[in-house]
């Protein structure tokens, strides 16, 4: 089985690939455009499931660029045509860290603790890369939520907000 996940952004997003077991097939930042071919490129070929991040909520205002991101999730999911997962960031920061107040270097942490342990063994150096090497920025949000829901899955047999079409 093959997951891709997506943090999506307002004209960029980061993706990965992810065997479910946890092997790492391929991930990269690029606009969005391009995001959205490369999705039906990846159904085609191997897609099993896509984990997008889901903007939530917390009452404060948010500006243009939120509204954005969001049509573009609706985008990126109706390209897919397949199952998918809304994962929100609360999810993540719980499952990987426990926290709810997790900061993004919390996760990066947790993340490289799982696939080494140690930053050496996870990252590694370019005469002798790790798993993880190569990723930068936005890229670990979705090694994060790959993980998040990947967990899910095999814990629980089926994600909590897991949508069998999009137009649900």
């Amino acid at each position: 089985m093959t997951l891709f996940a997506i943090d999506p952004g307002n004209e960029d997003s980061a993706w990965l690939a992810m065997h479910r077991l946890g092997g790492i097939e391929g991930f990269g930042k690029v606009p969005n455009r391009e995001l959205k071919t490369r999705l039906a490129r990846f159904v085609a070929a191997a897609g099993d499931h896509l984990a997008i991040e889901m903007i939530a909520s917390y009452g404060m205002p948010v500006g243009r660029e939120v509204f954005d991101t969001c049509v573009w999730i609706g985008r990126f999911v109706e390209a897919w045509g397949k199952p998918f997962t809304l994962v929100y960031r609360r999810e993540v920061k719980m499952h990987l860290c426990g926290n709810n107040s997790a900061k993004d270097g919390n996760i990066r942490a947790a993340l490289i603790d799982r696939y080494g342990p140690g930053k050496r063994k996870a990252i590694g150096l370019q005469s002798c890369p790790g798993p993880l090497y190569g990723i930068a920025k936005d890229v670990w949000s979705a090694l994060a939520i790959a993980v998040t829901w990947s967990d899910a899955k095999i814990d629980n047999g089926r994600a909590a907000d897991e949508r069998t079409d999009a137009a649900q």
